[in-house]
C-alpha cells in the first residue's frame, strides 16, 4: 500500500512501479541507474550519462521513451555539427512562395545526445534554452517543445583528444550526473544471452502515455517537504560555499534541482513526503557536477567532487 494518497491519484504511483520494470525488462541488473532516470524525468529534469561506450545508454534511453508513449530522438555530437542540425531549419517553399520551417531532432520528447563533449561549444549552447525553457527560438519566433521534454546526454569521461569541456552555465542545467558502470558476470551473461537491445527492446510496449507523465510531475510539487529538511539541504549547499577545497559551490539553481530531484524520488518509492534519505542519496548526484574545485583551477586535474561530497555528507548534521 502506498501511504497518505488519495484513491485518484493512487493508480498513477502504482504505474510508476509498472515503469520501472518495464524498463528493467532490456536494462539489466541497474536498478539505482533506472531509478535515478525516472527521478530526472518526474522532476522535469535533463540526466548527463559520464560512463564508456557500450554500457547501455542508449538501451536505457530507448526503453524509457518506449515505455511512456513518447518520440526519441539521438543525436550524434560531432565536432562539425551546426546548431541547424539539432533545432531546425527554414526552407524556402516554391510553390507558397514562403519560408517554411523545417523541425530538428531537438523537437522530440526524449533527446539522446550522444558524447556532447564532443561537439563545439557553440552547437552545445543551442541546447541550452530548449533544456532550460523546453522552447527554441529561430528566424524571430520562440516554439514550445512538446511535453515531457528530457534531454539524457552522454560523455566518455577518459577520452580527452577531440573534445570540448562542457561550460559550468550547461553543466548547471542537468538536474542529475550519473555513471551506469559495468555490469557483474551474471548480469552480462544474460545480456549475451538474452540480447535485449535486438530483441525485448524491439517488442517493447508502453505502460503510461505522455499526459500520465504529465500527471506526475505535476504531482512531484505536492510532496512535502518539512522545514528541518530544507534547513539540512541549505546546510549541505552552504557547506560547498565555503568549502577549502572548493573554488565555486552549489547555485541557487542547484538547490532547487535537490529538492525537486527529492520530491521526485519520495514519489518514486511511493511516498507524499520527503525523508532525509531522499535528500542525502542524491546530493553527489544532483551536486558535485555543478561545483568548481581549486585543485582543477590550479594544475588542471579535476578533484574527486564526489569525495569532497561525501566529507561534506558525513559532517552535516541529519535532522
Amino acid at each position: 500500500m502506498v501511504p497518505s494518497i488519495n484513491d485518484q491519484a493512487k493508480h498513477l504511483y502504482d504505474r510508476l512501479d509498472d515503469l520501472r520494470h518495464n524498463i528493467e525488462r532490456v536494462f539489466f541488473g541497474k536498478p539505482d541507474v533506472v531509478s535515478q532516470l525516472l527521478i530526472g524525468l518526474l522532476s522535469r529534469g535533463h540526466v548527463l550519462i559520464e560512463d564508456v561506450p557500450g554500457v547501455g545508454k542508449t538501451v536505457l534511453a530507448r526503453a524509457m521513451a518506449k515505455s511512456i508513449a513518447c518520440s526519441f530522438a539521438r543525436l550524434q555530437l560531432t565536432p562539425d555539427l551546426l546548431p541547424s542540425d539539432i533545432l531546425g531549419v527554414s526552407v524556402f517553399n516554391e510553390a507558397a512562395r514562403e519560408f517554411e520551417f523545417k523541425k530538428g531532432p531537438i523537437f522530440a520528447n526524449i533527446i539522446l545526445a550522444d558524447e556532447i563533449n564532443r561537439t563545439t561549444p557553440r552547437t552545445q549552447s543551442a541546447l541550452l534554452e530548449a533544456m532550460n525553457e523546453a522552447q527554441v527560438s529561430m528566424d524571430g519566433r520562440t516554439m514550445p517543445l512538446d511535453r515531457p521534454f528530457m534531454v539524457i546526454a552522454t560523455q566518455n569521461p577518459f577520452e580527452y583528444e577531440g573534445t570540448y569541456f562542457l561550460p559550468e552555465n550547461q553543466l548547471d542545467r542537468f538536474t542529475l550526473r550519473i555513471r551506469i558502470g559495468y555490469p557483474d558476470r551474471d548480469i552480462e551473461r544474460r545480456i549475451l544471452h538474452e540480447d535485449p537491445s535486438h530483441r525485448a527492446l524491439e517488442t517493447l510496449k508502453p505502460v503510461m502515455d505522455r499526459q500520465e507523465v504529465s500527471r506526475l510531475q505535476n504531482a512531484v510539487s505536492s510532496v512535502r517537504v518539512d522545514d528541518d529538511l530544507v534547513g539540512y539541504a541549505l546546510e549541505i549547499v552552504e557547506a560547498t560555499r565555503n568549502h577549502e577545497h572548493l573554488e565555486v559551490g552549489v547555485s541557487p539553481r542547484g538547490t532547487l534541482a535537490l529538492m525537486r530531484a527529492a520530491q521526485a524520488g519520495a514519489l518514486l518509492a511511493g511516498r507524499d513526503y520527503v525523508v532525509p534519505d531522499d535528500i542525502k542519496s542524491l546530493v553527489v548526484s544532483c551536486f558535485a557536477h555543478r561545483v568548481t574545485s581549486k585543485s582543477f583551477l590550479q594544475n588542471g586535474r579535476a578533484a574527486d567532487n564526489e569525495q569532497i561530497f561525501r566529507e561534506i555528507l558525513s559532517r552535516v548534521a541529519v535532522p
